[in-house]
Parts: structure tokens; C-alpha cells; sequence
């Protein structure tokens, strides 16, 4: 019982890790697209709670369910897969954790230009090229952390 318990809940949290991490791509990139400063402010704003809400919950769990898993199971953490896992979910929390401070400050160079009547910024626009280049490789080594599992 308690093997499938946590298995249920390290699939959940791997299934929010790749569901949340699409969800808000796929936001972010149609808001940026209109050009649209309230859009791109309000998008962006919903992007930041979704990712302290739900992204942040299953990166916490994600480890804890892993490792009792491993022991559980008997697995040693020092398994090759584990270990490459373990490394790409290291890389992928060093490049989300930027992505997350670049929504906000995309929330609110987009809120300034809305509110001055202008259109997004330079600023924006160099924000949301780092967000796509920091958020396609953390989305990549999710996906083989999916695969070796």
C-alpha cells in the first residue's frame, strides 16, 4: 500500500512538474505574441501564482516521494538513472528559478508600458528571449527525468 501511495503521488507531482511547465509556456508565448501590455501584465501575473502554487508544491515533493520510493524499493541512489535524474532535476530547478523571477519582472515592465500608453519595452522583449532560452532546456531535462523513470 504504501508503494503505490507513493508512486501515485511522485507521478502526480511529475505529471504538474511537465502539465504546469507546458500550461505556462503555451500562455506566456499567445500573450507575448498580441503584444498586448495588459495581456502580457495579466498572463504573466496568473504564470507567477501558477508557478508558486502548483510548480513549486511538486518540486518539493518530487525529491521526498523519489527517495522513499528508492528506499522502498531498494534501489541505491547511486543507480545511474537516479543519479542523471537527480543531476537534470539539479539543472532544471538552477534554470526555473530564474524563469520565475523573469515572469515577474516581465509582469512589470509590461504593467509600466501599459500604464505609460506604450508598447513593451526593450527590456521585455530581452526578459522574454531569456525566458524561452531558460525555459526550453528545463522543459527538455524534464522530459528525460519522464524517460528514465
Amino acid at each position: 500500500m504504501t508503494y503505490y501511495l507513493l508512486l501515485f503521488l511522485h507521478l502526480i507531482g511529475a505529471a504538474v512538474l511537465l502539465g504546469t511547465g507546458a500550461g505556462i509556456a503555451f500562455f506566456m508565448l499567445m500573450a507575448h505574441r498580441t503584444g498586448e501590455t495588459s495581456l502580457v501584465a495579466g498572463t504573466a501575473r496568473i504564470v507567477v501564482i501558477a508557478d508558486y502554487l502548483f510548480t513549486a508544491t511538486a518540486v518539493l515533493m518530487q525529491p521526498i516521494t523519489g527517495m522513499a520510493l528508492a528506499w522502498h524499493v531498494g534501489y541505491s541512489l547511486w543507480e545511474h538513472w537516479i543519479v542523471l535524474s537527480i543531476l537534470l532535476y539539479l539543472l532544471t530547478g538552477a534554470l526555473w528559478l530564474p524563469v520565475v523571477w523573469m515572469q515577474n519582472e516581465m509582469k512589470r515592465e509590461a504593467l509600466r508600458a501599459h500604464d505609460d500608453g506604450a508598447s513593451l519595452p526593450p527590456r521585455y522583449h530581452r526578459l522574454f528571449s531569456l525566458w524561452f532560452a531558460f525555459g526550453f532546456p528545463a522543459f527538455a531535462a524534464v522530459l528525460v527525468i519522464l524517460w528514465l523513470m
